[in-house]
């Protein structure tokens, strides 16, 4: 089965030990005694083996989820294939055996594309024409043991049939389900979703036919129950089915056998009724929120999908070398610059192209950084090449900057392909979703209040460690190049994580403690609220910049011969004249210059749902020296007419007053005047 006369064998240490570690040799009579692998690519660089290496990492029956649910794709497509069980840990290798020769752009792709659905898979075989390699079915593992078969006929890797369009197919199959994938972690449940008449979630419109992904897995009779259920109840609750839709079909349709029956010793057996109603309501309110929450490209532009491959090319390209120069994001103000950097590539992604505006204050907040640690992160970026700047700031638009200093991708990003190995459509949306997902969840879990630099919180690169700490166990030894930082600083690191509460040690490595949020770790450190304070002040500033920049250009403006009088907060007309602002004038001190901390103030107020309408107090006195329309707007709010009598700010008497600071007081003797 091997493509090339020469496999890899592992290497034994000074002291008799099987290291991680394999050499080439020519393939021999016999088998070798150590453990071997055999390359998946020939000396072409074209794949003629596919095998997906589901490792276990302390948990083999996440290695088995995704065995099962990758099995089931391969059958979607018509792919035989052999199931092993890689060794004592409880990992999965799936061999696939080629007829045809597969190009290694097709082949990423699908690693990639698989990887973001069945996240123990291993993408460096797949990935890596010249050296991927697996051990095959029979091979020893150095923990003990062999790789042995659970399902399929090896003579379906001896004498193959599969072929290159099956497998731009599968890539295919799995672009349409990048978006429908079960999440690796619990949805919030406090999501606004409106309930039906039965008291159950569903998405707002009319009922649409099911998925035809969706609508397959119902009718079919499903090798894992639970896998296929998912499928069904993705599609349907995007399809905008109600719950009561897919209950009056658990009695009828194969695919929810996961619902009916459970798994026993003895196979499986009917629930009973009221266990098929909690396990049905479980699953699809789950189902509903998650659809909810998951971003859906819906279009009919025919260069989407050219553009989203080549800038998930180029991000992709761009977080490769700043994986393999770790150390630059560990040291000074490095962690910060990686946070800035993963949140322009995913700036990038959403806008799809290299070069966009990105504002100090916006990246700060999708960072969890300060508007000034962002702006020097910028600069040390583009100082070392990362980045460039694309267009200066001017007035109230922000700078531009670019992630191509470059000038790699270009806008024609339609590469010439051999018409035998044509790109599958819909991998290059599929594969920017998928970058897309995970660099949005770095980015979110280490812009936390937990990991702001000030003590008692854990620090910029204590929140990039966090985010990449998964609920699967990692060693010292991955976590440790993944920051930059050495050993016993990654140590450290984790030792205050897990004395906060949100990372736990067990005998495989390090990982997450779903049970703990990082809300609550950071209520017990007391630093929680920061970034949401950070955010309240960054609006202010924002809107006292725009409307100091609104009065300087009301200064520079031309006057009209016909100009009326500037309008005030809150009557801006149809179509503003320059200078014009929802706040109005801008507020200026006795000598005419603009009182900046007055103009704060209006909007903290404004924000707080306590501002009130500017009046002019020396019209205070005599209320009805107002115009009618400050008059109607006065008694509205402050009043109601009641008795003549009035007080100094023409308040009716016991009436509250806001200027007397309590109930009117000091009646003035005038007739009451009505205000239509």
């Amino acid at each position: 089965m091997s493509p090339r006369p020469r496999v890899r064998v592992a290497v034994v240490d000074a002291y008799g030990a099987i290291a991680n570690e394999y050499r080439d040799r020519v393939i021999g009579a016999t088998a070798p005694e150590r453990p071997w692998a055999v390359y998946l690519a020939g000396p072409d660089q074209r794949f003629r083996l596919l095998a997906f290496d589901l490792d276990a990492h302390g948990d083999p029956a996440a290695a088995a989820r995704d065995a099962d649910v990758l099995s089931g794709l391969l059958r979607d497509v018509g792919l035989s294939h052999v199931i092993c069980k890689s060794g004592p840990t409880g990992g999965r290798h799936l061999w696939v055996g080629m007829a045809e020769s597969v190009d290694a752009e097709t082949v990423a792709t699908l690693a990639r594309l698989v990887r973001h659905m069945c996240p123990t898979l291993d993408l460096s075989p797949l990935t890596n024409p010249v050296t991927g390699c697996v051990r095959p079915p029979g091979a020893p593992h150095r923990s003990g043991g062999h790789s042995t078969v659970l399902s399929g006929d090896l003579n379906t890797l001896r004498t193959p049939t599969a072929t290159a369009a099956q497998v731009r197919a599968l890539v295919s199959l799995l672009a349409g389900l990048v978006d429908d994938t079960e999440p690796a972690r619990t949805i919030d449940p406090h999501a606004p979703l409106p309930l039906d008449a039965h008291g159950r979630l569903h998405l707002v419109g009319s009922r649409r036919q099911l998925p035809a992904v969706s609508s397959a897995a119902l009718r079919e009779t499903p090798a894992d129950a639970s896998a296929t259920l998912w499928r069904v109840l993705i599609g349907a609750a995007a399809a905008r089915w109600r719950h009561a839709d897919v209950a009056a079909l658990v009695d009828v349709e194969p695919g929810l056998e996961h619902v009916r029956t459970r798994v026993t010793a003895r196979g499986r057996v009917v629930r009973a009724r009221s266990e098929q109603r909690r396990v049905l309501a479980r699953q699809w309110d789950k189902a509903v929120r998650y659809v909810a929450a998951s971003d859906r490209q819906i279009g009919d532009d025919p260069t989407f999908d050219r553009r989203a491959d080549a800038i998930a090319a180029h991000v992709r390209d761009v977080q490769a070398r700043a994986d393999a120069a770790a150390g630059r994001w560990s040291r000074g103000g490095g962690p910060a610059d990686r946070r800035i950097l993963d949140v322009l590539c995913v700036l990038a992604l959403h806008a799809l192209r290299g070069s966009l505006e990105a504002d100090t204050r916006r990246l700060a907040l999708l960072a969890g950084v300060g508007r000034e640690t962002a702006r020097t992160a910028l600069l040390r970026l583009a100082e070392d090449g990362w980045i460039a700047p694309s267009a200066a700031a001017d007035g109230p638009r922000a700078a531009h900057w670019t992630i191509d200093p470059q000038s790699v991708l270009h806008s024609n990003t339609d590469p010439a392909r051999s018409q035998a190995d044509p790109r599958p459509p819909g991998a290059g949306a599929a594969e920017r979703t998928a970058i897309l997902a995970k660099l949005r969840s770095r980015t979110t879990d280490a812009a936390h209040d937990l990991f702001t630099p000030t003590r008692p919180a854990l620090g910029h690169l204590a929140g990039n460690l966090y985010a990449r700490i998964g609920t699967t166990a990692h060693s010292l030894d991955d976590l440790s190049p993944a920051i930059g930082a050495d050993l016993l600083r990654t140590r450290r690191l984790l030792d205050r994580l897990t004395y906060a509460g949100v990372v736990e040690r067990s005998s495989e490595g390090w990982h997450r403690v779903d049970s703990l949020p990082l809300d609550v770790a950071a209520e017990r450190v007391g630093v929680a609220g920061r970034l949401d304070a950070r955010a309240v002040r960054y609006r202010v500033e924002r809107e006292a910049w725009a409307w100091w920049k609104a009065e300087e250009a009301w200064m520079h403006a031309p006057r009209r011969p016909d100009a009326k009088r500037r309008p005030s907060r809150g009557q801006l007309s149809l179509v503003p004249d320059d200078g014009t602002h929802a706040y109005g004038p801008h507020p200026r001190r006795p000598d005419g210059r603009l009182d900046y901390a007055a103009a704060r103030r209006i909007i903290i107020d404004e924000r707080d749902g306590t501002a009130v309408r500017p009046y002019d107090r020396r019209a205070a006195a005599d209320p009805f020296s107002r115009t009618p329309i400050e008059r109607v707007e006065l008694d509205a709010v402050d009043a109601e007419w009641v008795d003549p009598g009035y007080c100094a700010h023409g308040m009716t008497i016991g009436v509250r007053c806001r200027y007397c600071e309590g109930p009117a007081a000091q009646a003035v003797e005038r007739p009451r005047r009505r205000i239509a």
